[in-house]
């Protein structure tokens, strides 16, 4: 069987009419009619009852329409595809995305990313609320720890580590931990994922004294700071504050949970090339090194340090 056979029989099916398939496909009905009748004849099977009417598709003929309707949708998308090579991005590109992250590296990306390709225009919203893409048409939802919605494609951007951090003030105050254990009792500012009773940390359970908890990172190391206690803090929104000294890092042995950021989007079989070169171009900007990322700032001393 040649690809025009099958085509000619999805459309036949789709039409409904031997008619308006041939006009669809700029073919004599006769020859529609005769084609379709030599398939039939090679297959061995009847795949279409016809009457004066209507057409019918057989249980058979069923089966084998949807596996060339699957190859028709294959071929266009591989044609899509090609052509979509020689096309630059353009149009409106709706984004969500956490503040930090937004804050931070965003904003600086996708300016970059517009004076690249200058036929993008964008809406951004940052938020720390669900947003559903498909309901409410975002683009690109960009979020913290992976969705549960298996109906939508999660494009894991980077994995951010957290370390413990303390303000010079505050070590002075109450002293420094030289050891996991000695964490016990010291003041905590925990995080939303946290636990309200012990210390964020992968191995150990340890009891902490809870003065503070927000549902801010940002929030967290300006409480941190000023001296309120000791936060497990994003290294993302750290480094630079701990390269100044106005943070210390404290048991860097201590493991802490990784936190994941996703690029979630719909489903869909053509996906459009905006939203894919941005994430590209989003992978290729962010200052990643040895797998995590870093502020920004603190990135670019880390780059030009001898």
């Amino acid at each position: 069987m040649g690809l025009d056979d099958a085509l000619i029989f999805t459309r036949v099916v789709e039409c409904h009419s031997f008619t308006q398939a041939a006009q669809g496909l700029g073919m004599q009905k006769s020859t529609v009619s005769r084609r379709i009748a030599l398939l039939e004849e090679r297959l061995g099977v009847r795949l279409l009852n016809r009457t004066t009417r209507k057409l019918r598709l057989t249980e058979v003929g069923q089966a084998y329409y949807e596996r060339c309707r699957q190859i028709m949708l294959d071929f266009a998308e591989a044609e899509q595809a090609v052509m979509q090579l020689q096309q630059e991005p353009s149009g409106l590109l709706r984004i969500t995305a956490p503040i930090e992250f937004g804050q931070l590296f965003l904003g600086r990306v996708l300016g970059d990313f517009m004076r690249q390709y200058p036929q993008i225009s964008a809406e951004v919203e940052l938020t720390s609320r669900h947003v559903d893409p498909v309901e409410e048409g975002v683009d690109i939802v960009i979020l913290v720890g992976q969705p549960q919605d298996s109906t939508l494609i999660a494009r894991k951007l980077f994995e951010t580590g957290r370390h413990l951090c303390a303000s010079p003030a505050y070590l002075e105050a109450h002293g420094c931990p030289r050891t996991v254990a000695e964490l016990a009792g010291h003041r905590a500012i925990l995080l939303p994922q946290d636990s309200p009773r012990y210390w964020p940390l992968l191995d150990e359970h340890i009891a902490c004294q809870r003065v503070l908890s927000c549902n801010n990172i940002t929030f967290a190391r300006e409480a941190a700071l000023a001296g309120a206690g000791i936060a497990g803090l994003p290294i993302m929104i750290s480094e630079r504050a701990v390269q100044a000294g106005r943070l210390v890092e404290l048991l860097p042995e201590a493991r802490l949970p990784i936190g994941e950021l996703y690029a979630v989007y719909p489903s869909r079989r053509f996906q459009a090339m905006k939203v894919k070169t941005f994430l590209d171009f989003l992978m290729s900007s962010l200052p990643v090194e040895e797998g995590r990322l870093l502020e920004p700032t603190a990135a670019r001393l880390l780059i030009s340090a001898p």
